[in-house]
């Protein structure tokens, strides 16, 4: 529980430059690129849905700023998330009393009817829970998506290739050595911010080739792209056959931990397995060259995931709900006639 000695106020603002000055160094708090300020000027500038605002909520403590809590008016209240965030989380100053930041940031949602946060971890949505219950609000919880990953410390190329199911440690071994006898073919990583254009226009054809749906933000891969390299963290790998760029591949590192963000290969390569070949190329550079400690293939429940990486975990919704408000009282309904239907599905 929050100590009821300390002041706590919320602080909105529209933009990142109207932030004041002494919000600046909760952006070195940030533990993961999508809590960086160069991310989100990257969501801002390139992936705000039409006719949305956000909000940024600069929570104080005893006059000083100990939470920023990225979030969107579209048209009802929710986290400043997108299709590509993988995680969504605040940033809360370090020694900062977080129940009192959480129960501040509470304490400010109750103004509407129901308030959605998703891309959540389970620690974080239990601080989240916590909150919103001191400020008197209902909530309801789903689950957002599955993210595939896997511990590789200590392992190197041939550790992590034999913990791979048979039909798969076989394809990448057949694949990537027909791949290495391909006249004309050769890898390229492109992490360098003075050659990085010649590697996001690559990506991008490659993209415009392949089976994948236009993207809803049409700005958002390159831009993230260069967001990524400007804080040292891009990894963007590309596999060329006769000097046609044949795959590409988006990862970012930070803290021992490589994740694949983007993929995509040419259909017209389909016979030499590209997507395959070059998935494997970057893991084994992630593990040997860079010997990181983690893989992680980012949102989402794609089968294809299981093969190259063995653990799951859960991200979480939420939906903060005052019940005092009439569309609140629906949600909250309309949440317990689900949870009923769910049961009624199981048996029990």
């Amino acid at each position: 529980m929050p100590s009821t000695e300390q002041a706590t106020r919320v602080e909105v603002f529209d933009s990142l430059d109207a932030l004041p000055d002494d919000a600046a160094p909760l952006f070195t708090v940030s533990r993961t690129f999508f809590s960086t300020r160069a991310w989100w000027e990257t969501v801002l500038a390139h992936a705000m849905p039409p006719h949305a605002a956000p909000r940024l909520l600069l929570v104080r403590v005893d006059g000083v700023a100990s939470g920023l809590f990225p979030m969107l008016m579209d048209p009802d209240f929710r986290a400043l998330t997108t299709p590509y965030t993988c995680l969504y989380e605040p940033l809360v100053a370090e020694g900062a009393d977080r129940a009192a930041v959480f129960a501040a940031f509470a304490g400010y949602c109750r103004r509407f009817a129901t308030t959605r946060l998703d891309a959540l971890d389970h620690a974080l949505a239990g601080e989240f829970v916590i909150g919103a219950r001191h400020a008197g609000l209902a909530v309801a919880r789903f689950d957002h998506f599955g993210n595939w990953h896997e511990d590789v410390s200590g392992l190197d190329w041939t550790g992590w290739l034999a913990r791979r199911p048979g039909a798969l440690r076989e394809t990448i071994r057949r694949r990537t050595r027909r791949a290495e006898r391909l006249a004309g073919a050769r890898f390229q990583m492109f992490c360098d911010q003075n050659d990085l254009e010649a590697g996001i226009t690559a990506f991008e054809a490659v993209y415009a080739r392949s089976w994948k749906d236009p993207e809803p933000f049409p700005q958002v891969n390159p831009a993230q792209i260069r967001a990524a390299a400007s804080l040292g963290l891009a990894r963007l790998g590309v596999w060329w056959i006769d000097g046609i760029a044949a795959a590409a591949q988006f990862w970012f590192v930070e803290h021992g931990q490589a994740t694949v963000l983007k993929l995509a290969h040419d259909e017209a390569f389909k016979a030499h397995s590209p997507g395959t070949v070059l998935t494997a190329w970057m893991i084994r550079h992630m593990i040997q060259r860079e010997q990181v400690t983690a893989l992680d293939f980012g949102r989402g429940d794609d089968p294809y995931k299981q093969g190259w990486v063995a653990d799951r975990r859960q991200r979480i919704g939420l939906l903060l709900i005052n019940p005092r408000k009439p569309a609140g009282m629906v949600a909250l309904a309309r949440h317990g006639m689900g949870r009923i239907k769910a049961r009624l599905r199981r048996g029990g």
